[in-house]
């Protein structure tokens, strides 16, 4: 579903603030794989979400999602291929519009829009139930403004709203990061349930070694802008933190974790 080749990507080159972000990148999603990501600060596992998602071009390699060559394409285009949740629960919904309608715009994306445009009585029906699966009451606050949601809620509502038109590929960056224990346990539930529901093939970016290891059924290291390590099936059940970050000090020739990685 998803495929990098020899992915490169340079900031700033030829400069003295030049930065090898990525370095021959290679690493391929089954269809259905959910793949947890985790690596030291600068490891290059959002600069990895971004080629991906276009935010920027790479300099070099291919990027293919479910066959289709979207190295090239700019990021408005890959749109449709893909749902993305991203850290800050500000983004991704626009908190001066309703619950409904920013349900009724994910239902639309990619569609032609006219001067004509609403919610129909069905759709409004479509949208209640989807949001009694998410158990935070939503339900009953459909014409309440977004912006007055907590950032839990908030981002539960964007991942709702992020696999709504069920995309090839649902990226996921360290959308727990900014919420409180509690409610980053009730969104990493609900990122469960929406994948296991769909099927789809989704990739999570996080620090948290405990969740990369919880959750999905792959877990691959990133250090220095590549894959360094790369573990499925029941070898993956079957890790722990301590021989997690011993595996990390081997591949990457480091026996000092990241701060960021030991404090998560």
């Amino acid at each position: 579903m998803l495929e990098l080749k020899h992915i490169y990507k340079t900031f700033n080159p030829g400069t003295v603030n030049a930065k090898v972000a990525l370095n021959d990148l290679n690493l391929t999603l089954r269809d259905g794989d959910f793949v947890t990501v985790i690596g030291g600060n600068g490891a290059g596992k959002s600069t990895m979400l971004n080629a991906v998602a276009g935010t920027f071009l790479v300099d070099s390699g291919t990027i293919s999602i479910d066959g289709k060559d979207i190295t090239r394409l700019p990021e408005h285009r890959r749109a449709a291929y893909l749902g993305r949740v991203f850290q800050d629960p500000m983004m991704g919904t626009a908190p001066t519009m309703q619950i409904e309608e920013n349900l009724a715009l994910a239902a639309r994306r990619g569609q032609r829009r006219g001067l004509k445009w609403g919610i129909t009585r069905l759709e409004r029906m479509d949208y209640r139930e989807l949001l009694k699966s998410l158990d935070l009451g939503l339900e009953d606050r459909m014409t309440s403004k977004v912006g007055l949601l907590s950032g839990g809620q908030r981002q539960a509502l964007t991942l709702l709203m992020a696999a709504l038109k069920r995309p090839k590929l649902l990226l996921l960056d360290e959308h727990t990061a900014a919420l409180d224990p509690k409610t980053a346990a009730k969104v990493l539930e609900l990122s469960d349930q929406i994948v296991a529901e769909t099927g789809l093939t989704t990739m999570m970016v996080t620090h948290n070694m405990k969740d990369a290891i919880a959750h999905g059924n792959r877990l691959i290291m990133m250090d220095a802008g590549r894959v360094v390590l790369d573990i499925a099936g029941e070898e993956k059940k079957k890790l722990t933190v301590p021989q997690l970050l011993e595996l990390f000090g081997k591949a990457s020739g480091n026996d000092e974790a990241d701060d960021k990685m030991l404090l998560s």
